[in-house]
């Protein structure tokens, strides 16, 4: 198959997947007026291979025409350049995560980390993803009970997805996972370990790849961001949303030849990392668009108020932008120091991607909070678009909201800010800081996990005398 359009993408999603929004069924998930605009925002990974097909589509003799999210990156040159593309396509969607590059980190995790009959199918599988253009969601995060115990320990065995039943040709998975993205929008959903297991656990080590119509699959999505939104108030979340799910699997049946992990606890761990390697790489390169939107934000809050001669908002502003470039430096590094994994399926440096991550997110709330702090109280109290759009109500706004610059301008820059920071859209973005692909714990962790102090240590010993040796 040729790569799908936009369009094509948006036709696929009209099944029989059951899709649950505010205490009703979805029909239709294309036509639903608050669910529509995540579908736009997803379709972005489909229309840029149409507009920057020299960033977007790849060739080859043995592959043909795909997309090049799907690109296997075999040198740190083609980490780099996936790195551009993920920075560009969310730049497209206002510096929000759009759909395949999720997708594709867990098929170069599956095709690093299984083995034997799984990696055969993890390459078959990936094979159909380039050749039918697909969208993939993927569902890592167990809903985990009581975070003291184990899978296996929970009083409720169904708290991680398991494995209940299992012939010649399938096995049966009861549980459900949580936060999953684009699951509602998505052609299919790759369901990953979340953890590492033990040997006790062996039913919950489980991965596989099903369509999201799969009878007995039910996306429960979270209502953030509800209600139908006018560009003059909320012009970022009036156009781009996720949606997020909880995943629940009643005794879904999954064909074997889609089963990549079956009871194999010991692979559960380095599959999950595995994971995590490439989609905080993905995480750390979509962030860059938001970092430049908070900078350009800053400036022109600034601007419209008056205020940019001040010395302390120079300062912070001068604050952002170290923040800023050190993130985008630590990205543009982990494609530098980029290793082969096995399978020749290149990974970026854990230690950068880490290091970046938590970079990124240590700084976003002091980075938001300066924005508010530069804007001042309209984000609050400012009018909204029916006041705008009323001419008599208008006339009123444009001579007392006028500042430096004109009134409309420094409405639709505050609005702008509010969104960002003030509304539902800007606390979605600060519990995403804090908590998507992994917390600020976690990212500490790996960061200990991936330095070698070795070097350090020794150098220390030979200047002080200590010797070679402990």
């Amino acid at each position: 198959m040729a790569l799908r359009t936009a369009q094509q993408y948006r036709d696929g999603l009209r099944d029989g997947r059951r899709v649950h929004y505010r205490g009703e069924r979805v029909d239709d998930v294309v036509a639903h007026p608050e669910l529509r605009p995540a579908v736009d925002h997803s379709a972005l990974c489909y229309s840029i291979a149409e507009d920057l097909p020299d960033l977007a589509v790849r060739k080859s003799a043995e592959a043909g025409t795909y997309s090049a999210f799907y690109h296997l990156p075999r040198t740190p040159e083609d980490l780099r350049d996936r790195g551009a593309l993920i920075e560009e396509v969310s730049r497209r969607g206002a510096g929000t995560i759009v759909l395949k590059e999720v997708g594709s980190d867990a098929l170069f995790a599956l095709l690093r980390a299984t083995e034997g009959a799984g990696l055969e199918r993890a390459q078959a599988f990936y094979q159909r993803c380039l050749d039918e253009d697909l969208a993939l969601a993927v569902a890592q995060t167990d809903v985990k009970g009581n975070r003291t115990l184990g899978p296996s320990q929970q009083a409720d065995p169904d708290l991680y997805l398991r494995i209940v039943d299992s012939d010649a040709d399938s096995i049966t998975v009861r549980g459900a996972k949580t936060h999953t993205s684009f699951s509602a929008n998505a052609d299919e959903i790759v369901v990953l370990p979340t953890r590492a297991m033990g040997p006790a656990d062996i039913d919950y080590a489980v991965s596989f790849a099903i369509p999201v119509d799969t009878p007995g699959l039910d996306l429960y999505v979270s209502p953030y961001a509800a209600g139908e939104r006018d560009g003059f108030s909320f012009p970022l979340s009036s156009k781009h949303k996720l949606l997020e799910s909880l995943t629940v699997f009643d005794d879904v049946r999954i064909p074997r030849e889609r089963v990549f992990l079956e009871r194999r606890p010991e692979l559960a761990g380095p599959l999950a990392i595995a994971f995590v390697d490439y989609h905080r790489f993905t995480a750390i390169n979509y962030k860059l668009p938001l970092l430049d939107i908070i900078v350009g934000a800053a400036h022109l809050v600034a601007e419209a108020n008056g205020i940019t001669r001040a010395g302390h908002v120079r300062d912070k502003i001068a604050k952002l932008v170290a923040w800023s470039e050190t993130v985008r430096g630590l990205a543009e590094l982990a494609a530098l120091r980029a290793r082969e994994g096995a399978q020749g399926v290149w990974l970026p440096d854990p230690l950068a991607v880490n290091m970046a991550k938590y970079t990124f997110a240590h700084g976003f709330h002091e980075a938001t909070a300066t924005l508010v702090d530069l804007a001042g109280g309209l984000l609050a109290t400012g009018p909204g678009a029916e006041d705008w759009a009323n001419p008599g109500i208008r006339a009123v706004l444009e001579k007392y909201y006028a500042a430096a610059v004109p009134a409309e301008q420094r409405l639709r820059i505050l609005n702008f800010v509010g969104d960002l920071t003030a509304r539902d859209y800007g606390g979605y973005q600060s519990v995403l800081a804090t908590h998507a692909e992994g917390s600020l714990e976690a990212e500490k962790m790996q960061i200990a996990r991936s330095y070698d102090p070795t070097d350090a240590i020794g150098y220390v010993r030979r200047l002080a005398g200590l010797g070679e040796d402990r």
